[in-house]
């Protein structure tokens, strides 16, 4: 924990919406996060007291996959409007608050950590309903209407998202034969294009808000919200990255594909053929590929160095791996 010292800009933001006699408390900062300044405090005012959650930008580049803040807070506002599960957003920095991009949501209590979900003794009475609850989640994501994200249509993975993951990998300038051999495959398999809708863009483990008691209570990290197919969403969620040592269990090493996808039909979502979602599998681990390649790419180029960016950079040949023998069949 640490108290307001420190925190000036974010106390005067605070101020700017709440009043002068608004104050910070109980500030905590995670150590997790790259490529934003997270903070969770309190907001005290009179003789309330409002848990928030903080989240400034703090590194950009020109080619980078995610969204703008500002895109990034319309997106969840949208949602939030439309009653999915998601922190309530609360306000945007602007100008006259000198943090650059950024904005502020309500704090949502739970646990993201994929294992402790996955195998933590606390989680073992919702565990059996987290794949019916995430069905429902995106189901309900999924049947918005898709022009309340048309001002996401003209990002490169509304458009082509196999053409955006390409554009990205060649920036790079760092031949993989494995990745481009993704990339071609794709290429050559492509589903029929459907209709384009609201997709979150990161739907897995991780980016999951769980309740020991309720199960999903959130859906975080709204940064690569796009338009799509529905069955990008759920592949990606199905790709063996994501399921963190459970290759078993398709569905984020959680349940079966088959059981995600009754229970994303159950909840009001459209069929899905089984061998589409295998194909966004198959593009999960090509972008997944992609960005760590990116992350590498800034640590050798000293963009922003650091540990976790390095390692990223060596576990693009891992995701390589599992690339290789997803394509061929070997993990069928």
């Amino acid at each position: 924990m640490a108290d307001a010292e420190g925190f000036e800009d974010l106390l005067r933001a605070v101020r700017r919406r709440f009043g002068e006699g608004a104050r910070i408390d109980d500030i905590a900062v995670p150590t997790l996060g790259g490529s934003n300044r997270t903070v969770i405090f309190d907001l005290v005012e009179g003789g309330t007291r409002r848990r928030m959650v903080s989240r400034q930008e703090t590194y950009s580049a020109a080619n980078s996959p995610f969204l703008a803040t500002s895109l990034q807070f319309r997106a969840m506002r949208v949602a939030f409007d439309h009653g999915i599960t998601v922190p309530e957003p609360l306000f945007e920095y602007d100008a006259a608050d000198e943090m650059g991009s950024g904005f502020v949501t309500a704090f949502v209590s739970g646990e993201t950590f994929p294992k402790k979900i996955q195998t933590g003794s606390a989680f073992e009475r919702v565990r059996p309903h987290l794949v019916d609850q995430l069905g429902e989640v995106i189901a309900r994501m999924h049947a918005m209407p898709p022009e309340v994200f048309d001002f996401l249509a003209s990002m490169p993975d509304s458009h082509d998202p196999v053409g955006a993951q390409r554009e990205r990998y060649e920036s790079y300038e760092e031949p993989r034969p494995v990745v481009e051999a993704g990339l071609r495959w794709l290429e050559r398999h492509r589903p029929p294009a459907g209709a384009g809708r609201a997709l979150h863009g990161d739907f897995r483990l991780g980016n999951f808000m769980v309740d020991p008691e309720k199960g999903v209570v959130a859906l975080l990290d709204w940064e690569c919200a796009h338009l799509g197919s529905p069955a990008e969403d759920l592949g990606w969620l199905c790709t063996r990255s994501w399921r963190f040592g459970r290759p078993d269990l398709e569905a984020g090493g959680l349940a079966s594909r088959a059981a995600l996808l009754n229970a994303y039909k159950a909840a009001g979502g459209t069929a899905i053929d089984p061998d589409e979602v295998r194909y966004w599998e198959v593009f999960g681990l090509v972008r997944w590929a992609i960005l760590n390649m990116m992350q590498g790419h800034g640590h050798r180029s000293g963009e922003r160095r650091g540990l976790v960016f390095a390692a990223c950079g060596r576990n693009t040949a891992l995701v390589e791996y599992d690339l290789l023998m997803t394509m061929t069949g070997r993990y069928d």
